[in-house]
Order: structure tokens, then C-alpha cells, then sequence
């Protein structure tokens, strides 16, 4: 669910990615890291970064072709083993970077779970074919025009 900010809202332990697809609590993994960057005296005492791990491949809530493309789309961010890795640490406290790392997980399968639209091939109209030759013979007689011509002296 999407709250009035515009954020993900997370209801049970499922989370909605879309209205059709939602994915359980249960499959993410979180480690909390000590974050380098700003917090003062703080950064060495509290472990505000976040690594949340998703397992893709085996993830029984994507369906085939929507995993595809996350991985593809995910790209170095996927292990060999098929886990995609987001590493938050924006932010000062671990709070804002769980829910950034969150946010990062669901845009990226919201836009892997767009069907992509299909390329259909086009050819160009014999018009525009046309006017093409026309302005290449037109480029070419006026390059012609400046070149000197053999036989003069100069």
C-alpha cells in the first residue's frame, strides 16, 4: 500500500509491489554494517547501514519473467548465486536507510515487473526513401561544385 507521502507501506508480512504481485516479509534478509560518512562520533558505535538481501532466484513470490528481467535489470548488484544486495546507507539512522533500501527493492521490481513494450520493425515510406536520395544528390552536387576542377592552374 502506498501512504499519502507516496511511500510503501508494508500491511502483515507481505509487501505490495503491485496491485497483483506482492512479496513476503520473510524473503528479505537485513544486516546492519557500520556506515562510513557522516555522524560524528556515532558512525563507530552504532551499525547504521543497511544490507538487505533478496533472494531472487528462489524467491517463490516472482513469477519467471518478472525474475528475469530484475536480475538483468539488477545487474552487478545480483550474486552468482542469484541474490540481489542493496546497500543503504544514506542516511544517519538505520530507521531512514531500512526503509531507503525498502523503497530501492520495490522500485527495481516495479520496473522489472512492466512488460516491455514489443518493437515492432518499421520501413521507411518510399516518400521519405525519396526525399532522402534527393538531399544526398543535392549534398553531392554542390560538393562537386567547390572541388577545382582538373586541368586548372592555380
Amino acid at each position: 500500500m502506498i501512504n499519502k507521502a507516496g511511500k510503501m507501506e508494508q500491511a502483515g508480512s507481505m509487501i505490495q509491489i503491485t496491485p497483483d504481485l506482492t512479496i513476503d516479509k520473510r524473503e528479505l534478509h537485513e544486516d546492519f554494517v557500520h556506515a562510513s560518512g557522516p555522524g560524528g562520533q556515532n558512525v563507530n558505535k552504532v551499525a547504521t547501514a543497511v544490507k538487505l538481501r533478496f533472494d531472487v532466484t528462489h524467491s517463490s513470490s516472482l513469477p519467471d519473467d518478472v525474475r528475469k528481467r530484475l536480475i538483468r535489470l539488477a545487474g552487478r548488484r545480483v550474486t552468482g548465486d542469484g541474490i540481489l544486495i542493496i546497500d543503504a546507507r544514506r542516511f544517519r539512522t538505520q530507521e531512514r536507510n531500512r526503509q531507503d533500501a525498502m523503497d530501492r527493492l520495490v522500485g527495481l521490481i516495479r520496473k522489472a515487473a512492466e512488460e516491455p513494450k514489443v518493437r515492432r520493425k518499421t520501413r521507411p515510406s518510399p516518400a521519405s526513401m525519396e526525399r532522402r536520395l534527393e538531399n544526398k544528390h543535392r549534398r553531392s552536387e554542390t560538393k562537386r561544385l567547390r572541388s577545382s576542377t582538373p586541368g586548372s592552374s592555380e
